[in-house]
């Protein structure tokens, strides 16, 4: 049996831009993917903790080194310049693999820079 367990987490992150007008979804900085092990087209799950809401949505890369966090299009509606993000990865793994699984959890200051790792 598989179960789907947290892959990956940027903890907080910022929004640094919201184009309703823009393609895609969420553009992160490359950096921040290589951290979190994410990847372009990625599905991911987009908690707001500054207005508590949630979308489903997948990601475009970001240039590298710039701490962008851009939420695009529809998601856009979701998340404004300065709110405090999380972003979430998923995967499927076999069950019994999962009682040892340990998912990668990411910790950025408030420039979206990666400053280190939390252990779960």
């Amino acid at each position: 049996m598989q179960v789907e367990v947290l892959k990956s987490k940027l903890q907080q992150v910022f929004v640094t831009e919201s184009n309703v007008a823009y393609r895609g979804s969420i553009t992160i900085d490359e950096d921040l993917l290589d951290a979190a092990n994410l990847h372009e087209w990625e599905l991911v799950h987009i908690n707001n903790a500054t207005k508590g809401t949630r979308i489903i949505t997948y990601i475009l890369k970001g240039e590298r080194g710039s701490g962008n966090v851009c939420m695009n299009g529809g998601a856009s509606l979701h998340a404004g310049v300065g709110d405090k993000i999380h972003i979430l990865s998923f995967c499927h793994i076999d069950a019994e693999k999962a009682k040892a699984h340990k998912p990668l959890i990411i910790l950025t200051d408030e420039d979206n820079r990666v400053v280190g790792k939390k252990e779960v």
